[in-house]
């Protein structure tokens, strides 16, 4: 059987897991359904090459099947919790409104469901790619280990920060800027991000270079397109204060906080 056979099979199993969501949504009215189950498809796709990988290496496979379960399982948990009692997402909502519903049910199949399943199966490379094959553990899975400990300890610890910040703040346009925000304005985002570079170095570590591009994927999106970009227009225009956080504060990787710049009236 061969990686890219093993790679199709998982993304078969992925849609299939997407469109029972989707079917779920339709009798709930309900698209968010997705958001807190996304993390479980990489347990999913994983638990698969698991299966199927025979010749992979079993110290790897087993840390690497630790790890996305872990992270998998807290990201659930969290965005779980968060959202209980919530109303669908307002992109959802935007959604629904644009389309109708004589055509929402099935445009949501295809640009929520199906496109988070084809998101995660792409992204999730790595996780076939460190399965694959390989001799044993090493120092560069020890790298990469390290780094996706680096990376849940940001995006566990920051949403845990977050959620309690937002629980006693008396404004909803207030700013957190200590503790992971004093050195990076979206450490969650970094956190996640650094979790799967981390699972790209254990597919490097067996030898499954192009597997892991799933990681650079993940970054980009993160950066450019659905978290740290969005955020940043709206945190500019909804929340006084927060151009001057921007400018001491590193956008993305965690840094020491910048010193203001003196005015020229500054002695």
């Amino acid at each position: 059987m061969s990686a890219w056979s093993v790679y199709l099979e998982a993304y078969g199993l992925l849609l299939a897991a997407m469109t029972l969501l989707w079917l779920v949504s339709v009798r709930l009215r309900n698209a968010s359904i997705v958001d807190p189950l996304w993390g479980m498809t990489f347990v999913l796709a994983g638990g698969w090459y698991f299966l199927r990988t025979p010749d992979g290496d079993p110290g790897r496979k087993l840390l690497v099947m630790t790890l996305v379960t872990v992270w998998g399982l807290r990201l659930s948990i969290h965005l779980l919790w968060r959202n209980l009692g919530e109303p669908e997402d307002p992109r959802y909502q935007a959604f629904r409104r644009r389309f109708g519903p004589q055509r929402y049910w099935w445009v949501s199949f295809f640009q929520v469901f199906v496109l988070q399943g084809t998101l995660s199966w792409l992204i999730g490379a790595p996780l076939l790619g460190a399965q694959l094959g390989g001799g044993p553990l090493g120092w560069l899975d020890a790298v990469g280990a390290g780094v996706w400990l680096v990376g849940m300890v940001f995006e566990a610890g920051s949403d845990l920060q977050l959620a309690r910040f937002r629980a006693r703040r008396t404004r909803p346009d207030q700013l957190l800027t200590d503790g992971f925000w004093r050195y990076t304005r979206h450490p969650n985002y970094f956190g996640d991000s650094a979790c799967w570079w981390g699972y790209g170095l254990l597919s490097i570590a067996a030898g499954g270079y192009a597997w892991a591009l799933g990681a650079v994927l993940m970054t980009v999106l993160i950066i450019r397109v659905s978290g740290v970009a969005l955020l940043e227009r709206s945190s500019m225009n909804q929340k006084p204060g927060y151009a001057e956080y921007a400018a001491r504060t590193s956008a993305f990787l965690p840094w020491f906080p910048r010193k203001p710049r003196a005015t020229p009236d500054a002695r």
